[in-house]
């Protein structure tokens, strides 16, 4: 399912391929699910600082015909672009 992935520290950037049946708004909220029950079953001081993991918006896009290694060389460079923020939050 999951092709590439990369956190920051306002949000997470995930490129998965799935089943077309299965709608973008049913996996993402499956994923969610699940890392949240992972991550609070591993961390359960999250439990208590924090009442919802994730927030309940979401952005999806279709690549198309975009190759899967155009796509993870898209997710790995991103900081590389100009205006980008740096990963750790700099003021650049």
């Amino acid at each position: 399912m999951g092709e590439e992935g990369e956190i920051a520290p306002d949000h997470v950037r995930v490129f998965v391929r799935h089943d077309p049946k299965a709608s973008a708004s049913y996996v993402a909220n499956q994923f969610k699910g699940f890392t949240s029950r992972v991550l609070r079953s591993e961390f359960p001081h999250l439990k208590s600082r924090m009442p919802t993991l994730w927030s309940s918006s979401f952005f999806v896009a279709s690549v198309g015909t975009l190759s899967a290694d155009a796509m993870e060389k898209y997710i790995d460079t991103q900081w590389e672009r100009p205006g980008s923020k740096k990963q750790d939050g700099g003021n650049s």
